[in-house]
């Protein structure tokens, strides 16, 4: 393999850091052992810039380009957007319907006016949609139809693979322009 850029970040297939390298995962470094690449990296990921300075954080990141590209929004270099999860409210939800489908009993001798053992809106096996008790004309459960979801965040990352991202920290100074 040929000597790095100091500061270089590279992506491995193994579980840990090649002798020279640390892994992205935000360890705080003092400058003073360091002093060349803090000279690259600053306090661009944290630190507080006198006597120590943060590696990037790659832990439940995906790398992305700083700068603006058509229809996208300006990134600077160490700066962290987004959200794991996502909890959707209902006006971010498209518009759809829950059905709920009554079939009709056309034999009249096994027709009733009432809610009865052995006879209910619901599948086999699940509760009575009907209030306990009820008497003919009854009024569903207020819990059969409604709001469900229970404002619970749901997974909101891309598919991932797991990887070992890693940083030179020793390595060729880079040359400016």
């Amino acid at each position: 393999m040929t000597e790095p850029f100091l500061g270089e970040i590279q992506v491995f297939g193994f579980s840990f850091a090649p002798l020279g390298w640390a892994s992205c995962n935000g360890a705080v470094v003092p400058i003073q052992q360091y002093s060349a690449l803090f000279s690259l990296l600053g306090t661009n990921y944290g630190g507080n810039g006198t006597t120590t300075f943060q590696l990037p954080n790659f832990t439940n990141r995906a790398g992305c380009n700083q700068g603006t590209g058509p229809g996208l929004s300006g990134r600077t270099i160490g700066e962290t957007f987004g959200a794991i999860s996502e909890t959707l409210t209902v006006a971010q939800m498209p518009a759809h319907m829950h059905q709920f489908t009554i079939y009709n009993q056309p034999d009249l001798a096994k027709k009733t006016g009432a809610p009865s053992a052995g006879n209910s809106l619901a599948p086999p096996g699940s509760t009575s949609p009907f209030v306990a008790n009820a008497e003919a004309n009854a009024q569903f459960l207020p819990t059969m139809l409604g709001i469900t979801g229970n404002s619970q965040p749901h997974e909101n990352r891309q598919p991932y693979l797991a990887l070992n991202y890693s940083i030179a920290m020793s390595g060729v100074y880079p040359s400016f322009g």
